[in-house]
């Protein structure tokens, strides 16, 4: 069971396993289900399917702002720019945040829905080739701009397969460690999974000021929200 970094703030309906298992059939071809990569999911489905400020905790919000609905997140981090969203496909987001006095949480939900499953692949392998290509470390030296402040940082970034009962993608683990003058961490799960036409891009990120310890329950706070999302769609 998935435990989140905050218990007392963050109340995610409990996640239990990231598909559903298909019913067996007693003897006939026909009376097995169709595989689920062959049924196409509704825009509907991904829409409720997404968390909202209610599911995550009472300290959660949407943004004031949003960002370009057609942008997805920054997926190697650093200074690198958050790709535009695979063309073919219908955009839906629900960002959410919560922010404190000792640090922040931000959770990116986008779902591209597609009028098929060879569009999401399409979309699945663009993706794939931007995580490939990102760096495994990157030194970043301080900002100052209208509107951005932040120390100088060492960022550290980790590609791993995603491969769960149906669901297949990767997911990119990124740990930001602030200068010392400056302590602090950030570490943001980015986690692109593709089922049957459609893909989730899910980014949970969790930044801790005066803190050079990276956050204890990180792992699984990530997994659960992402699992939790996965589990409504089935």
């Amino acid at each position: 069971m998935f435990v989140t970094a905050r218990a007392a703030r963050i109340a995610v309906a409990t996640f239990c396993a990231l598909a559903v298992t298909a019913a067996c059939s007693d003897s006939k071809d026909d009376d097995k289900q169709p595989d689920r990569q062959t049924q196409l999911i509704s825009a509907t489905t991904m829409r409720g399917a997404l968390l909202q400020a209610s599911d995550v905790g009472p300290t959660w919000t949407a943004p004031d702002e949003s960002a370009d609905p057609e942008t997805l997140v920054s997926i190697c981090g650093g200074t690198t720019p958050a790709p535009p969203a695979p063309p073919g496909g219908e955009v839906i987001s629900a960002p959410l945040v919560d922010e404190g006095e000792k640090g922040a949480q931000t959770l990116e939900q986008i779902a591209l829905v597609y009028g098929n499953k060879s569009g999401a692949d399409a979309a699945l392998a663009g993706l794939r080739g931007i995580a490939d290509g990102c760096q495994k470390a990157v030194n970043v030296p301080a900002a100052k701009t209208s509107d951005r402040n932040e120390p100088a940082y060492t960022e550290n970034v980790s590609v791993t397969p995603l491969n769960e009962e149906g669901w297949t993608g990767f997911v990119v683990i990124r740990h930001k460690s602030y200068e010392a003058a400056h302590p602090g961490t950030a570490d943001t799960a980015v986690t692109v999974a593709q089922t049957s036409n459609v893909v989730l891009v899910d980014a949970y990120a969790i930044y801790q000021l005066n803190n050079a310890s990276p956050a204890a329950s990180f792992d699984s706070d990530w997994k659960k929200l992402v699992g939790t999302v996965v589990q409504r769609v089935g």
